[in-house]
Formats: C-alpha cells, structure tokens, sequence
C-alpha cells in the first residue's frame, strides 16, 4: 500500500466530499456517470481507473455494432429459451440506440453498412442449419429490431467481397460500426463537462465499510464514498469473486491502407469466434479465443504464435486471397463472461453496486448497462 501524500489542495478538491465512485473508466463506467449527473447534477461523481487509459476493452475493442449473427442466436436459442434471446436481443438493440443517442453519430462515425455471417465451404450442415433457420430467427426478432427481415441469405456478396472458401453469406442489414477511439474520447468529453472527475492509474485493491462511507483502498491512497459502482467488467472477479466473471483475451490485429479494398461492414465467422471489418482503408481482424481458451482466460495483455498465425491464414486464405498486405497493429482487449448470457447488474454488499459481464458485447450493451446501473443506485441513494 502506498504512503498517502495528497496535499491540503488534493483532498479537498478532488477526494473528498465525494458522493458516488464508480470504479472503472470504460464504457459501462463513464455511461453510469453521464446518467447519474444527468438526474442528479448535484452528486458528486469521482471515477477511478486502473490503467492510463480505460483498461479491459472499451478502447480496445473492434467497434463492433452488431447484437448477433444467426448462429450466435441459434446457439443461445440451444441452451436458453426463445423469451430469453429475444429479451437479450432487444436489450442490445436498445443499448446500441442508447449509445447513438448519448454521444450521437458523427461523434463516434456511426457506419450502417450491415453485418455478415461467413459460413466456410466445409460447413456445409452447420451452413445449411442456420439457412432453414432464417424464417423462424426473423419471427422472433420482428419485434425487437421493428422488422419482418433481419437475416437473409447474400450468396451473391462472395464475389463482390473477393472471398474465398467461402460457400455462404447471411445479411444483416441493421448492424453497423463505431469509431471506438472517437466514442470513448466523445463520452470522456461529455462526462467531464457534467463536472466528473476521472483518475487514472489509480487501481482498487481492497473495499471496506465504515459506519459513514465506502473505503476504497487504492494504488494511491484512501478513498471515500456514500456509495460505489463496480464497473470493470473482465476484471470484477479481482474485487468480488462470487460474481464469477470469468476473463477472455480478444487478440486483434490491423492492417495498412489496401488499395482498392472492397470491404465494407462488419464480418464475423466460426459461431462469432472471428471477426473483420474495415477501417480507413485498412482490415481490422480478431478472434482466435476458441483456439485455446485456458490460454486466452487471462487478466494479461499480449498476443501468442497460435491466434497471430491462424490470424494471418484466414487473411491470406480467405479475406484477402491474392492481394498483398502487411499488418500495421497487434493489440489485445479483455473482455467479460459467463455461463449465462445476461450482464450482472445488482448490489453487492452494502452501497456497493456492480454492472459486469457484457459477454463481449460492449458496445451493443455497455450504454445500457450504466444506465441502468445508475438508476439501481438513485432508487437506494
């Protein structure tokens, strides 16, 4: 534990008095903070953030608009009930409107060019199982997304994107993607113009309760509160364990500018485990957890030979066949998971407040899950 060395200036401006602490810079963090200030302006709202900048994903991940290809409904479909999917679908399609709302499209280059599945020519039963599926995929989802027609089949788009090894596309015209630097810098922004402070390098590692307040132990020195938000998604089972967030390496990958790149939208393939799309010219790709996932269950940053070379095969093989390339980024992201398919959104312990496990869909339901985890704390402020 660090000395605590804040000045006379430090405590009395930025550390006490402090009303409410939300834990967690990223995107669920600082969405908590905006509702907050914008229903109480008068609460004084500090958050605290491990990393120099959001640690986890928020920053990190692909910029992915989407709420879930056919198979990825398919399989919840396997293992929950139809209530529970459409439910889960509606909350996404809803947190991605209230993202859009929040921080509004030119500010995070909001693209709707649609979301496709790549089924691979050797998946010919699962390509045709997820095909006879449309019908009924598009029923149940009519009324969350306001359409008769969610997925279709886009064979015809095999090569017009210059795909190979590919034997089928399903369409989803409603998905779109974001500018994940320009979001997170716009909600940075707006959250600081409502009067809340973030601290960076500052991590957590003990909470305790007094008569009066939340104590937050830190990297840093003490910290006080009347009540707590644990937004840190990957990493809440540091703090509280019982949650059972189980962390999950996102390795992802960028090229340099490719001249006359017929990409355009987002692409996700083997049940969602990859993922592709581009950007300013270039191809973003990531994925590779199913690959090992012991490995990629990890609280550590950083990329392995298997995820980097299966990467570059699909790239060479399938994505870009006969176009050079050259990889410009490699970066990694954690994300947030568990056995059942809903974020954890509750109390905790006493004044303590948790919105966690997003299951590697932030962007479609971070906006939300803050909102919601804000409302939490106001109706028990």
């Amino acid at each position: 534990m660090a000395i605590q060395t804040f000045s006379y200036w430090e405590q009395t401006t930025f550390i006490q008095n402090t009303d409410v602490i939300i834990i967690g810079s990223g995107l669920v963090g600082l969405s908590a903070a905006l509702t907050l200030k914008k229903k109480q302006p008068k609460l004084n709202v500090l958050v605290l953030e491990r990393g120099f900048l959001p640690t986890g994903a928020s920053t990190k991940n692909a910029g992915f608009a989407c709420f879930g290809t056919a198979s990825e409904q398919l399989a919840y479909l396997k293992k929950t009930s139809e209530k529970e999917v459409i439910e889960l679908v509606d909350y996404k399609w809803r947190g991605l409107q209230k993202l859009r709302e929040n921080l509004g499209d030119d500010n995070i280059d909001y693209q709707q060019h649609g979301g496709y599945e790549l089924f691979m020519d050797t998946e010919h039963e699962n390509a045709t199982e997820n095909i006879n599926e449309i019908d009924r995929l598009n029923n149940l989802l009519q009324a969350a997304i306001g359409s008769k027609e969610v997925y279709r089949l886009a064979n015809d788009k095999i090569a017009t994107f210059g795909f190979q090894k590919i034997s089928h596309i399903i369409y989803n015209p409603f998905e779109g993607q974001v500018y994940t630097g320009k979001m997170m810098r716009t909600l940075i922004d707006k959250t600081y113009q409502l009067g809340v402070m973030v601290l960076n390098n500052c991590e957590i590692t003990k909470i305790a309760h007094d008569a009066n307040a939340v104590n937050l132990y830190t990297s840093v020195g003490t910290f006080k509160a009347r009540k707590v938000i644990l937004a840190t998604n990957a990493f809440a089972n540091q703090l509280f364990p019982e949650l059972k967030v189980v962390p999950g390496r996102g390795q992802v990958l960028i090229t340099k500018p490719i001249e006359g790149l017929k990409l355009k939208g987002t692409y996700h393939f083997d049940g969602g485990y990859y993922y592709f799309r581009n950007i300013d010219s270039r191809v973003l790709f990531g994925g590779g957890r199913n690959l090992d996932f012991k490995t990629e269950e990890t609280f550590e940053f950083g990329q392995t030979a298997m995820v980097q070379n299966k990467l570059i095969s699909y790239l060479k093989e399938v994505i870009l066949p006969n176009q050079h390339f050259e990889i410009d980024y490699w970066w990694s992201g954690i994300m947030g998971f568990g056995d059942e398919i809903k974020p954890i959104v509750k109390l905790v312990e006493p004044n303590v407040f948790c919105a966690v496990r997003c299951n590697g869909m932030g962007v479609a339901m971070g906006s939300l899950v803050g909102e919601e985890v804000a409302n939490l704390l106001l109706e028990n402020y």
